[in-house]
């Protein structure tokens, strides 16, 4: 009642309760099939994620997938509960928060998943959105509101990604994977899976990514063509990983038809999925014939489309690295080693764990050349990133 009262959630502390400091460690691994619990277990989670230090850098466990992949698959939309909270919710609220999720985006892809900005999608979520959640709506007000929560709770889990917190990222994306049920947003919905089959590959589990990559292209055949061709080039990339390169090359063909076709169909209405373009699967092509070990193959994707510009520092980042990788597998030390120190240095800036997951990948390439100088100094900086970043 407080709560509704003030328009934002009341901690304990703020009504002179203590808090104990145990709290459920399976909080946010929950995917309830009751909606009010659902949401109950998503403002639980945001509420209390700032006081749990021990899920900051947990270990990332695929099993945990396993049930919110499952009833997702099983059933991705829903009738929608009778709201009635005090809080009326209408297109002021909408519209804030989408303007919200836009900001969002622009500063996680120009800063990284560690800036202080990206991070406070959380407190963002916990103390605006919250409130909202419990409110007064319309059929097609509720549905957008659980909409665009599902989107910056998927973007709080990329950010948690990015800075290395591998289990805070999978509860968000459990979170946001049931927001999306409760909106009925199938296009969300797969994206949002897409993107744990992405977490799943990136942490070394590829016959998990590729599983959840396919439940998000067979699940929803009517979703946006950008939506199903994101998750056919995931699936391409696992494949990769896998060394199997007939298959990653047929995913990415239908990858590259399905982003042809939905460039034209123009779905602007769903803006989370603007990145999905030619640019984008000329960048992720590279990195799975880099997998492949197939250097002649990632020159020439490389070579169709543009370097990313500073607005998308994480994703030069990414193909710097990529490159570097490509070029020591030719065996051009030199070159490799000019590309790589670039990559260094906008990862450095970024603070970004993944962009040393991918300087990792690349100096596992300069291993004929590790008792080189030039070499020595290199995988000491790189050493020393990885152990900044391990302590911020």
């Amino acid at each position: 009642m407080l709560s509704e009262s003030l328009g934002r959630p009341v901690g304990l502390e703020e009504i002179g309760m203590e808090w104990s400091g145990r709290l459920d460690q399976d909080s946010g691994l929950h995917f309830p099939r009751d909606q009010q619990d659902a949401l109950a277990e998503a403002t639980s989670y945001w509420g209390t994620l700032n006081r749990r230090d021990f899920l900051t850098y947990s270990p990332f466990v695929a099993s945990a997938f396993s049930e919110p992949v499952t009833r997702w698959l099983v059933s991705p939309t829903e009738s929608l509960t009778t709201p009635s909270g005090r809080i009326t919710i209408g297109r002021s609220h909408i519209e804030e928060l989408h303007a919200a999720a836009d900001a969002a985006r622009l500063w996680d892809s120009r800063f990284g998943g560690a800036a202080w900005k990206s991070q406070s999608l959380t407190t963002y979520l916990y103390e605006r959105v919250t409130p909202l959640l419990s409110g007064r709506f319309t059929e097609r007000d509720g549905r957008e509101l659980f909409s665009v929560t599902s989107e910056m709770a998927r973007l709080a889990g990329w950010t948690a990604f990015d800075a290395g917190k591998h289990q805070m990222a999978q509860r968000h994306y459990i979170q946001a994977l049931r927001l999306a049920k409760t909106g009925s947003n199938v296009h969300l919905g797969s994206y949002i899976l897409t993107t744990m089959a992405m977490q799943a590959l990136m942490r070394g589990f590829t016959s998990e990514a590729i599983d959840m990559a396919q439940g998000a292209y067979e699940r929803v055949p009517s979703a946006d063509p950008r939506v199903l061709g994101f998750a056919k080039l995931i699936e391409a990339r696992a494949h990769a990983r896998e060394g199997n390169a007939r298959t990653a090359s047929g995913c990415l063909s239908l990858a590259e038809r399905l982003q042809e076709r939905g460039t034209l169909e123009g779905n602007g209405e769903r803006p989370w999925i603007d990145f999905f373009t030619r640019q984008r699967i000329i960048t992720d092509a590279a990195e799975i014939f880099r997998d492949l070990k197939l250097p002649r193959a990632t020159f020439t994707w490389h070579a169709l489309g543009e370097m990313p510009g500073d607005a998308y520092a994480r994703s030069r980042g990414i193909r710097l690295s990529v490159l570097a990788t490509a070029h020591a597998q030719s065996g051009e030390l030199e070159h490799s080693l000019r590309l790589g120190r670039e990559s260094l240095r906008l990862f450095s800036r970024l603070q970004s764990v993944r962009g040393v997951d991918y300087l990792k990948i690349y100096t596992a390439s300069l291993k004929p050349w590790q008792q080189e100088k030039p070499v020595m100094t290199y995988l000491s900086e790189v050493r020393e990133l990885g152990r900044s970043l391990a302590v911020a």
